[in-house]
C-alpha cells in the first residue's frame, strides 16, 4: 500500500511531497477500509503543499482531499455499506492513496456503474459552481451570469449548470489558448482592459447581475464593470497570486456588491439534511453523464511528483487525476 505524504510545506510542491508505502492499523469497531479508485488534484490542495491555504493540517500529513474508493473491509461489529459499494471518500482523509481507513458512517454510497474518475471530483468543484449559482442571486431561465477562469474545473461546472438551468453565461478566460477548453459556454472573451465594452456587444448589452471571480487582481474590477447597477460579484480565488481590486465607482455608481465563497464554511453551516439533498442532485448528473470535467491526465501514486507538478502549472486544459495501480 502507498500514500503521498508530506512533512514540509513549500513553494515548489512537487518537491515536498512523496510516495511512501505504508501498513494501516488492524480495523476496529466502526472503522471500513477502502480502495481509492480516484483522487483529483486541486488548486486548494497545491496551496496546501505550499502552505498558502486556509486551511492547514498538522504535518506530516497526506495529500488529497477528495475522491472515490470502494469499500473492501469492514471493522468487527461495524455497520456500513456492504464490502465491494462503490463510496464517497470523507473529506480530507488523505486520498493521494491506494488505500485510507474511514468512519464508516461518513460514507456515502454512490452508482457502481458511474466513471470513477468523474465521481472522484464530486466533493470540491461542483457543490461550489452549484452553490455560487444559487445563494447569491435569484436567477431566472434567460439571464447571464459571467465568470472569469472559465476553463477551470468550477468555471466548467458552472457553465454545464446554468445551461441545464437555462442560464446563459459569458466565460472569461486570461489567454487565447484557453479557448478551446472552454465548453457549454454562449460567449467565451479573453480578458482585457476594454472588457465590459467588449461583453456588452457580445450581448446585447444585457443586464448581468451575477459575476464569479477566481482570479482577484484588477480581474476582479474588470468583472465588476461588467455588472448591471445592483449586481453581485462573488469571489473564490486568487489565480493572480493579489488581492480583490474594485474602483469605488463600482460601490458607488453602480451598488455592487462583492461577496466572497468558501465550501468549507457552507460545510460548517449547512445541515446533514442540506448536503445530502446538494450532493443528491449534483451525484445524478454526474452518473447520468449530465455533469462532468475534462482530465488533462490521470497517475498512479508512484508518481506523484510528476502529477503535482503538472496540477501545479498555469497550461493545462483539465484536471490531474491519481488513478491508483492496486
Amino acid at each position: 500500500m502507498l500514500r503521498a505524504q508530506y512533512a514540509t510545506r513549500g513553494p515548489r510542491p512537487a518537491d515536498v511531497i512523496e510516495a511512501v508505502e505504508f501498513t494501516p492499523a488492524p480495523l476496529v469497531e466502526g472503522q471500513a477500509l477502502l480502495q481509492v479508485l480516484a483522487a483529483p488534484i486541486n488548486p486548494s490542495d497545491v496551496l496546501t503543499l505550499t502552505g498558502e491555504y486556509g486551511m492547514l493540517p498538522p504535518l506530516p500529513a497526506i495529500g488529497g482531499n477528495e475522491g472515490v474508493g470502494k469499500v473492501v473491509e469492514l471493522g468487527p461489529n461495524t455497520t456500513g455499506p456492504a464490502v465491494g459499494t462503490t463510496v464517497l471518500l470523507p473529506v480530507g482523509v488523505g486520498t493521494w492513496a491506494t488505500h485510507v481507513v474511514a468512519d464508516a458512517k461518513k460514507l456515502v454510497p454512490l452508482p457502481g456503474n458511474a466513471d470513477p474518475v468523474q465521481l472522484s471530483m464530486l466533493t470540491v468543484n461542483p457543490p461550489t459552481a452549484f452553490l455560487m449559482l444559487r445563494d447569491f442571486v435569484t436567477l431566472a431561465p434567460g439571464d447571464w451570469v459571467i465568470q472569469n477562469g472559465a476553463n477551470s474545473a468550477v468555471g466548467g461546472y458552472l457553465n454545464q449548470l446554468a445551461k441545464l438551468k437555462g442560464y446563459r453565461t459569458v466565460s472569461v478566460v486570461r489567454r487565447e489558448s484557453a479557448i478551446a477548453s472552454v465548453e457549454a459556454a454562449d460567449v467565451v472573451i479573453v480578458d482585457g482592459p476594454d472588457l465590459h465594452k467588449r461583453v456588452a456587444a457580445a450581448t446585447g448589452k444585457a443586464k448581468i447581475r451575477l459575476g464569479i471571480d477566481c482570479v482577484a487582481g484588477a480581474a476582479t474590477d474588470r468583472l465588476a464593470s461588467c455588472l448591471a447597477e445592483g449586481g453581485t460579484l462573488v469571489n473564490y480565488g486568487r489565480m493572480s497570486g493579489e488581492v480583490c481590486h474594485v474602483s469605488p465607482g463600482s460601490f458607488v455608481f453602480k451598488d455592487l456588491t462583492l461577496r466572497g465563497f468558501w465550501l468549507v464554511l457552507w460545510f460548517r453551516k449547512a445541515t446533514p439534511q442540506e448536503q445530502t439533498a446538494v450532493f443528491g442532485e449534483i451525484a445524478q448528473l454526474v452518473a447520468t453523464g449530465k455533469l462532468s470535467a475534462r482530465v488533462q491526465a490521470t497517475f498512479d501514486v508512484r508518481e506523484i511528483k510528476a502529477a503535482v507538478a503538472l496540477a501545479a502549472s498555469g497550461e493545462r486544459a483539465g484536471k490531474v487525476v491519481i488513478v491508483p495501480k492496486v
